[in-house]
C-alpha cells in the first residue's frame, strides 16, 4: 500500500505539467502504440514470408546450378554456365575439383536470414553446404559438396534483403512527424487563449488593467473569459464603489468633527473637555486614515516607476522626521506600481518603524522574478503571535510597546491592501538585529 502513492508521485513527476504538454501526449501515445504494433505485424507476417521468399529464391538458384552441373556431366560448357549464373541469376560460380567442405563452418545460425536460407538449402539443394556470411562485406559464400568437388558461390546479400523495410519505416517515420507538427500547431492554437486567460488573470490579481483582453478560442475557453471578464468588472465596481462610500462618509463627518472641536476649544477649563478633545483627535486622524486609503485606491492605474527615486523620497522625508535610515537598492529598479499608492505603503511602514527603533536598515534587491524589499529596526519587536493581528483595521498593541504613539492601527492594514492590490506579499519576521522585519515581495 505504500508503494502506490510512491508509484502515483513518480507518474505525476514524470507526466507533462503543461496543458500543451498532456494534450500532446494524448495525441502521441495512441500514435506511437499504433507504430509499435504496427511494426510488429509487419515483422511477424510480412518481413518473416518476404525474407522466407527470399531465401527459398536464393537457394533455387543454387539448386538449379547444381542440376545443371549433374546432368551435364563431362559436357559440362563451364564458361557458359558461369555467364548465365552471373547473368540471370546473379551469382559467381567457380568449381574446386576433388575438394572438400571443411568440417567446421562458420556459425551464422544467429542470423534469421541465414537460418532462412539454411533451411532453403535444405529443402531446394539437399546437398551438404557451408554458408559463410562473415568473410566478404555484404556478400554471402556459398559451398555445396559435389560428387567430385566443390561447387563455390559469392552472392550479394541483397538477395536475402528486401527494401520494403525501409520504405515502410521511413513511411512509419514520415507520416509520424507530420501528424505530430500537425498536432503541435493545432494543440498551441488552442492552448494560446488559455495562456492570454491566465495572463489577464495574473495581471488583473497585480493591479494592472487588461482593456485588450477579450474572448478567444474554443467554446468552453470562451465561458471561462467571459466568466473573468464579469468577474474582473464586479470586482472593479466593488472596490470603486467602497472608495466612494468611504471617501464620502469621511468627508461628511469632518464637518461635524471640526464644529466639535471649535466648541470644545470654547469650553476650555471645564472638567472633561481635554478627554473629549484626545476622543475628536483619534476621530480625525481615523478619519484622516480613511481618507488616505481611498485617495490611494481611487482611479490610480500601475505604471512604469523608479523604485529607487521613490524609496530615496520616502527615506528622506524620514530623516526629517528624525529617523536614522539606511537605504541600499541594488541596481536601477523599474516597475509597475501605482506610485502614490505605494509610497504611502511604505511611508506607513518607515515611519512605524521610526516610532519604535533608533535605527532602520531599508533594502531593495531583484531576487529570481520578483523585488524584495525588507525593512529592519532595532525596535523591540512584534511577538509571533501579534504579527498575524497587526493587519487588521484598528488593531493596536498594547501601550507597552509605544504609548505615545498617536496611529489609529489603519497603517499595517493600508499596508497591506496596496501590496496585495499589486500582486506581492507582505510579512513580518524576527530582524537579524533582534528588532522586526518587514519583508515585502513584488511581481515583475
Amino acid at each position: 500500500m505504500e508503494d502506490q502513492p510512491r508509484n502515483t508521485s513518480l507518474i505525476k513527476e514524470i507526466l507533462p505539467k503543461s496543458l500543451l504538454g498532456r494534450s500532446l501526449m494524448i495525441i502521441v501515445t495512441p500514435l506511437v502504440l499504433l507504430q509499435v504494433v504496427s511494426a510488429f505485424i509487419f515483422y511477424e507476417s510480412h518481413w518473416d514470408k518476404i525474407s522466407e521468399r527470399l531465401a527459398k529464391a536464393l537457394a533455387g538458384d543454387i539448386g538449379a546450378v547444381v542440376e545443371i552441373i549433374r546432368r551435364e556431366g563431362n559436357d559440362l560448357d563451364m564458361e557458359w554456365l558461369r555467364t548465365m549464373a552471373f547473368t540471370r541469376m546473379e551469382l559467381a560460380i567457380s568449381i574446386e575439383k576433388d575438394a572438400i567442405l571443411s568440417n567446421s563452418p562458420h556459425d551464422n545460425t544467429s542470423d534469421d536470414q541465414i537460418a532462412n536460407l539454411a533451411d532453403a538449402m535444405d529443402e531446394r539443394v539437399r546437398k551438404p553446404y557451408v554458408i559463410d556470411s562473415l568473410t566478404l562485406d555484404k556478400k554471402l559464400i556459398i559451398q555445396v559438396q559435389l560428387s567430385d568437388g566443390v561447387l563455390r558461390v559469392v552472392t550479394t546479400r541483397k538477395r536475402l534483403f528486401s527494401s520494403t523495410t525501409y520504405v515502410f519505416v521511413l513511411w512509419m517515420a514520415g507520416t509520424s512527424l507530420i501528424l505530430f507538427t500537425v498536432a503541435v500547431i493545432f494543440m498551441r492554437n488552442q492552448v494560446r487563449p488559455i495562456r492570454r486567460l491566465a495572463r489577464a488573470a495574473d495581471a488583473f490579481g497585480k493591479g494592472r488593467n487588461t482593456p485588450n483582453f477579450k474572448p478567444e478560442g474554443a467554446q468552453e475557453v470562451r465561458q471561462a473569459a467571459s466568466a473573468f471578464i464579469e468577474m474582473r468588472d464586479r470586482i472593479q465596481r466593488h472596490i470603486t464603489e467602497r472608495t466612494k462610500m468611504l471617501a464620502g462618509v469621511s468627508h461628511d463627518l469632518r464637518t461635524p468633527l471640526t464644529r466639535m472641536q471649535l466648541q470644545l476649544a470654547m469650553l476650555d477649563g471645564t472638567d472633561g473637555v481635554g478627554e473629549l478633545k484626545e476622543d475628536v483627535t483619534e476621530m480625525s486622524r481615523m478619519l484622516e486614515g480613511y481618507l488616505a486609503f481611498a485617495r490611494g485606491e481611487a482611479g490610480e492605474t500601475p505604471k512604469p516607476t523608479s523604485l529607487n527615486n521613490l524609496m530615496r523620497t520616502v527615506v528622506e522625508r524620514a530623516r526629517r522626521k528624525g529617523g536614522q535610515i539606511d537605504l541600499h537598492i541594488e541596481g536601477d529598479i523599474t516597475l509597475p506600481l501605482k506610485p502614490n499608492a505605494f509610497e504611502r505603503c511604505a511611508t506607513n511602514l518607515i515611519d512605524n518603524a521610526i516610532r519604535y527603533a533608533q535605527h532602520i536598515s531599508v533594502r531593495a534587491g531583484r531576487r529570481d522574478d520578483a523585488i524584495e524589499i525588507t525593512i529592519d529596526d532595532d525596535g523591540p519587536g512584534i511577538p509571533e503571535e501579534e504579527r498575524s493581528k497587526v493587519f487588521r483595521p484598528f488593531y493596536r498593541l498594547d501601550d507597552s510597546r509605544n504609548p505615545d504613539t498617536g496611529g489609529v492601527g489603519l497603517g499595517m492594514s493600508i499596508a497591506r491592501d496596496v501590496v496585495r492590490g499589486h500582486g506581492g506579499e507582505i510579512d513580518l519576521t524576527d530582524a537579524p538585529n533582534g528588532g522586526l522585519r518587514v519583508r515585502l515581495k513584488l511581481p515583475l
